[in-house]
């Protein structure tokens, strides 16, 4: 791998970081636990289109485990691990059928299979069936929160041309 393109994964990964580490500040007023926006995902969205699936991958798992880290909520990596792989393997499927001019359809897709793999995760560790009732909600949310994080990945594809890396 190139030290070009090196760094530019290393800063796609610490902009998905520094953004994730803000949005735990931000109070959540859902009351639905797990429910948020995902703002992270804008630089996981872009990177399904204009990054191989492996350096796709070493994002996201990165960010994750990282941001587990500095957020001090291990309980949490498992949940994300969950939705990562989900939303990561459908977008990567998706994008062959979904073009670069409707990434925020992709993301959309991504936010859902995101929070299945969540519940499915969630159903693991508390051993009950019951946290499928969470799912209405969190489908809801995961489709508000990927459209507005495929927008702004849409925004950025068509602004930002890292092809030279």
């Amino acid at each position: 791998m190139k030290a070009k393109r090196l760094a530019l994964l290393g800063l796609l990964t610490t902009i998905a970081l520094i953004i994730f580490v803000v949005e735990l500040r931000i109070p959540n007023i859902a009351p639905v636990p797990g429910m948020k926006l995902g703002l992270a995902n804008i630089v996981t969205v872009y990177a399904v289109y204009h990054c191989t699936a492996k350096e796709t991958a070493l994002i996201l798992f990165t960010r994750i485990i990282l941001g587990s880290l500095f957020g001090g909520n291990m309980l949490a990596l498992l949940y994300s691990l969950g939705g990562g792989i989900m939303c990561l393997l459908g977008m990567l499927l998706l994008r062959k059928v979904i073009d670069e001019k409707h990434i925020w359809v992709c993301s959309v897709l991504g936010a859902v299979l995101h929070n299945i793999g969540q519940i499915i995760v969630a159903a693991a560790v508390m051993q009950t069936a019951a946290v499928i009732t969470y799912l209405p909600f969190l489908l809801v949310s995961g489709c508000v929160a990927g459209l507005l994080t495929g927008l702004c990945a849409q925004l950025l594809t068509s602004r930002i041309n890292l092809n030279d890396f």
